[in-house]
């Protein structure tokens, strides 16, 4: 389961849409989610908690809310240790932390587009973000699913068959086998827009069961809104290159990245792996959807099919690839959520 607009935050006013279904409607709205990120999440956590705190403060003797931050400070930084994902939440390389931004100053700008010349698209890695040779901790390697040394010596249906057998037996993975080539198409455009919105279609009823669970014990519906009539789900995808070898794509609710920015947690983790890719020309992905955070196998594996269709070699010069380059430039005005809507209905 990388990362890259400058300019203030814009918002696009909800409006009503072609049905994903002649029964459905769908309302949703586009933010500036890198603003929020940086920006909101904090202020607004604190906002929100500030009278609970004060309590807090004062039943523990404390005189303020930031003695009583000072006095669970360590704490604090133990559980954020814990919680931290490599590339998304974390650096991949922590002896070489992310620069930091003040309040009140714009997001940072993204990175320039990829010179495609500069890079050899017959090596498997080229689509790399100068990845580390070595993946951090807590990012699985190939050598922890298969032995890779025996696994070279057999031809590639072999080592499909054996990868899904892999993982038959988890209820909640995710798992396939991808050309070299449809690989290498993916990871440019990933390159590009590390960062994008995708949506996933909610029949009637459906939603209810996909809350999230916030501070406080509050829950959260899906981004849209009437969800109860059918609709469609925002979800926020973030791509990184945690070593030379693995790529991996966090697909996380957009109300919650939102809500918590860097603090939020990803209901679904995919990892692609180009160990075998050079000598078999394939690429092994493997995911995991995490149990209680409101998106189903099936649902992530439409999500899955969707951001290879986003990002694939056929969307170049379509609607698709537009939305996406207005996505990464931070073009509010132009990018259009019955647009994205109307492609993704395409897909499905």
């Amino acid at each position: 389961m990388a990362t890259h607009i400058s300019l203030s935050i814009r918002h696009v006013t909800a409006r009503s849409i072609p049905p994903l279904r002649s029964f459905q409607k769908r309302w949703a709205q586009v933010h500036d989610v890198r603003f929020l990120a940086t920006h909101v999440s904090k202020d607004r956590i604190l906002d929100k908690y500030k009278d609970k705190l004060g309590r807090k403060a004062a039943e523990e003797g404390h005189g303020s809310i930031d003695s009583l931050k000072d006095a669970y400070k360590n704490k604090i930084a133990d559980l954020r240790k814990k919680a931290a994902v490599p590339g998304a939440t974390a650096p991949l390389n922590p002896n070489h932390p992310p620069p930091k931004y003040i309040q009140g100053q714009p997001p940072p700008p993204p990175p320039q587009p990829i010179n495609e010349s500069t890079s050899s698209p017959s090596s498997p890695t080229s689509a790399s973000a100068s990845p580390s040779a070595n993946p951090p901790a807590g990012v699985k390697t190939l050598s922890s699913f298969i032995d890779i040394d025996k696994t070279r010596a057999l031809p590639a249906k072999e080592i499909e068959t054996i990868w899904r057998l892999r993982h038959a037996s988890n209820p909640a993975s995710l798992c396939a086998t991808i050309p070299l080539s449809t690989y290498e198409a993916i990871a440019r455009t990933a390159r590009k827009h590390p960062q994008f919105i995708l949506p996933l279609p909610r029949s009637e009823g459906e939603g209810e069961g996909s809350s999230e669970a916030v501070p406080g014990g509050e829950r959260q519906k899906g981004h849209s809104q009437g969800q109860g009539q059918g609709g469609a789900e925002i979800h926020f995808l973030q791509w990184t290159w945690p070593s030379e070898k693995t790529s991996t794509v966090l697909f996380t609710h957009l109300a919650e990245f939102k809500l918590r920015g860097e603090f939020s947690q990803p209901h679904t983790t995919v990892t692609h792996h180009l160990d075998l890719a050079a000598e078999k020309g394939v690429v092994l992905l493997e995911g995991k959807v995490v149990e209680g955070r409101g998106v189903s196998v099936e649902e992530a594996r439409w999500l899955l099919m969707c951001l290879q269709k986003f990002y694939g070699q056929a969307a170049e010069a379509t609607p698709r690839r537009r939305l996406m380059e207005r996505f990464s430039e931070g073009d509010a005005e132009g990018f259009r959520v019955e647009e994205l809507l109307e492609e993704a209905e395409k897909i499905g």
